[in-house]
């Protein structure tokens, strides 16, 4: 049905607040990086206006920290859009502290605990292979 696909990976051993917390700022992620992704804005039946949202389904699968690192290299190699979330995000306050935390990972080893895919349904699907869908 559709070209693309989403795909949104939380690590297995975090608290239900932090896995939480991480899909919605990785969704957040690829609204922006994304907009085409985006759907019309909802109307009700007395015509108020709500906000949009995006126009197709996203899986959320959960993964140890190496099916993480996995499915970062790749979704490197298949050059999809990419949304990261490392752990130390989760001691900083705001958003340009979160780029500096991101900046100073080391980048072929990334402690991720989030990470959202965008791109062509078979790109996407070859860099979640073996994942599970989030329980």
């Amino acid at each position: 049905m559709f070209e693309t696909k989403i795909a949104l990976i939380v690590r297995d051993d975090l608290a239900t607040w932090q896995r939480l917390n991480v899909v919605a700022f990785l969704a957040t992620g690829l609204a922006a990086a994304a907009p085409e992704m985006m759907g019309e804005p909802y109307i009700d039946g007395h015509g108020r206006h709500y906000g949009n949202m995006a126009g197709q389904p996203m899986r959320i699968f959960a993964a140890d920290l190496s099916g993480l690192q996995r499915a970062h290299q790749q979704a490197l190699t298949r050059e999809l859009t990419m949304i990261p979330y490392v752990e130390a995000m989760f001691s900083t306050g705001h958003d340009e502290a979160n780029r500096a935390a991101f900046r100073a990972e080391d980048p072929d080893n990334l402690n991720l605990v989030g990470l959202a895919l965008r791109g062509p349904k078979k790109a996407v699907d070859k860099a979640i292979k073996g994942l599970a869908l989030h329980a």
